[in-house]
């Protein structure tokens, strides 16, 4: 099956200056990242803050240039579209933004919200058809008629995300791209929400990058899960693989911070050592070694690679198998 979406050495420097980094020294967020999301695929991106994961969605929806690499969708580079390319891109891939309230305009209605993306890609034959088409979308995430001329501050941090999903699917995208979309909701909504979104994702056969920092979360909803750190990926795999079988210390240690569900089974809690290093002065080598517990000399020297693991399974550690 040909890839929807096919990433190659993607890379991101910000430039910096002042006092928290080195002057002239750039701020690495992505270090040549690569991966593949098939169609229908939801793909889940974990990681701490900082790990470039967001950084990577925005450049998939092309609201940041990669420094190097290439992002190709359905067969063409979208880092090289023109500004009417990318429109016709953009109708294809839709942002659902991780806070409910900035992410929607206060002074507008839920109707015009909503409808905003259907005027701007004339996707609506009339007015009457206009309002018909956003009533079935709200009505597709759980609102309703009633909810049109209320604006965004009337509703709770649930139903905005609703609204904001609603918004995304307007325009029958074939590419979501959620970034943190449940993680500035209470923990008793966010089950609502990460259920409405595999549902809709597996009715409407959509392609998803799910962006999280919660590998619980990611795992539900995930069908492979990339692990980030400093930018690289340190492992990626099916998600039941992950979980049950990781590869990399990273993601061992991640894993050892989730809560087991059944009290009787606990896993040995791994408290990483050392703080997140700079990304302006990233380690050399693997740029791990400093925090894990398994680093020799060696890994100061070589930068790992992706490598076979497993059925669909591939971690970048030199000493991959210790686990």
């Amino acid at each position: 099956m040909t890839a929807l979406l096919a990433v190659t050495d993607l890379v991101k420097h910000f430039p910096t200056k002042g006092r928290v980094f080195r002057a002239g020294a750039p701020l690495q967020a992505v270090a040549g990242v690569s991966f593949t999301v098939q169609p229908g695929e939801v793909l889940g991106l974990v990681g701490e803050s900082g790990s470039g994961k967001s950084t990577i969605g925005n450049m998939v929806l092309r609201l940041d240039q990669p420094t190097a690499g290439q992002i190709v969708f359905d067969g063409q580079d979208i880092t090289r579209l023109s500004d009417v390319s990318l429109q016709a891109f953009r109708r294809r891939a839709q942002p659902i933004f991780q806070d409910p309230f900035s992410s929607l305009d206060p002074r507008m209605t839920v109707e015009q919200i909503v409808a905003e993306a259907l005027v701007i890609h004339r996707l609506a034959s009339s007015r009457g058809d206009l309002q018909a088409q956003v009533v079935s979308l709200l009505e597709l995430v759980g609102l309703n008629a009633s909810h049109l001329r209320r604006y965004p501050h009337q509703f709770s941090g649930g139903q905005r995300q609703r609204i904001g999903i609603a918004r995304a699917m307007a325009v029958k995208p074939d590419l979501i791209v959620a970034d943190e979309a449940v993680s500035a909701l209470d923990v008793s909504i966010q089950a609502q929400i990460v259920n409405l979104l595999r549902d809709l994702q597996k009715r409407l056969g959509l392609a998803m990058i799910f962006i999280s920092h919660d590998l619980a979360v990611v795992e539900y909803i995930a069908d492979r899960v990339a692990v980030l750190y400093l930018g690289r990926i340190m492992e990626i795999a099916p998600a039941r693989d992950i979980v049950r079988a990781p590869k990399h210390p990273y993601t061992e240690a991640l894993l050892s911070a989730v809560p087991e569900p059944d009290a009787s089974r606990t896993r040995k809690r791994i408290v990483l050592q050392g703080e997140l290093p700079s990304p302006t002065a990233p380690p050399s080598g693997c740029v791990f070694r400093t925090r894990c517990p398994y680093a020799i000399a060696d890994c100061a020297a070589i930068v790992p690679v992706l490598q076979p693991v497993g059925p669909g399974h591939e971690a970048a550690c030199i000493r991959t198998g210790i686990i």
